[in-house]
């Protein structure tokens, strides 16, 4: 019976005490969601949306600037010394009419200038031929008209560069204003004008001299 009593005694030592709770720290974990890529994930506060660029309206697509006309011309003081030389020797000898002055000055140039877009024989015979008059006196009087107009400079520092006569060959014909037409009337005809509306530039006669002086061409057509 002492035996028994010893037994019951140590196994109520093992049982712990009723009534004594002990308090357990318990810390809750969050897990990340499997994704299946093995990445951490993103943090809400890095998460960035990118921004779309609203489309542009139909109304604020400007229109291309149009182009300024070139300037013109008329003071042949601005010319360069070799220009205002073959500009002078050219018209002289158109109002004089001579046109042997004028076979002197194509032999002198640097390089035979155009007349024509086609090939041609002595320049001094095909200015006959083309003249209304047959001797060549009509067309010294073009010439001379045309050295009386307004001029442009184009092509400035290129290999192209020019001064040409009359302004009329690069300027756009649907911007004359009333004095150009009449200035440009001294050169062509109405009937003319309206061909060349047509056309859409000018087939007229002009004349063009490089910096240098050289006499590049007088010629008509396209």
């Amino acid at each position: 019976m002492k035996q028994v009593y010893w037994i019951a005694a140590l196994a109520l030592c093992l049982l712990p005490a009723q009534g004594m709770g002990k308090n357990v720290t318990t810390e809750t974990i969050q897990l990340a969601p499997d994704t299946g890529s093995g990445t951490a994930p993103i943090p809400d506060d890095q998460l960035q949306v990118p921004q779309t660029a609203p489309s542009p309206s139909p109304d604020s697509t400007s229109a291309p600037a149009e182009l300024a006309p070139p300037q013109v011309l008329y003071n042949t003081a601005v010319l360069p010394k070799p220009v205002a030389r073959m500009h002078a020797q050219l018209k002289e000898a158109a109002e004089y009419g001579d046109l042997q002055r004028i076979r002197m000055i194509l032999e002198s140039n640097e390089l035979p200038p155009t007349l024509s877009f086609t090939e041609i024989g002595d320049p001094i015979e095909f200015l006959k031929e083309s003249s209304g008059d047959g001797e060549g006196f009509e067309i010294l009087a073009i010439l001379a008209d045309t050295l009386d107009s307004g001029f442009i400079h184009v092509d400035v520092g290129t290999p192209q560069e020019m001064y040409i006569w009359p302004y009329f060959a690069r300027y756009p014909l649907d911007s004359l204003t009333p004095d150009q037409k009449v200035e440009m009337y001294r050169i062509i005809t109405a009937g003319d004008f309206a061909e060349m509306e047509q056309f859409g530039a000018w087939t007229f006669y002009r004349v063009g001299i490089g910096p240098d002086g050289t006499l590049h061409y007088f010629v008509a057509g396209d």
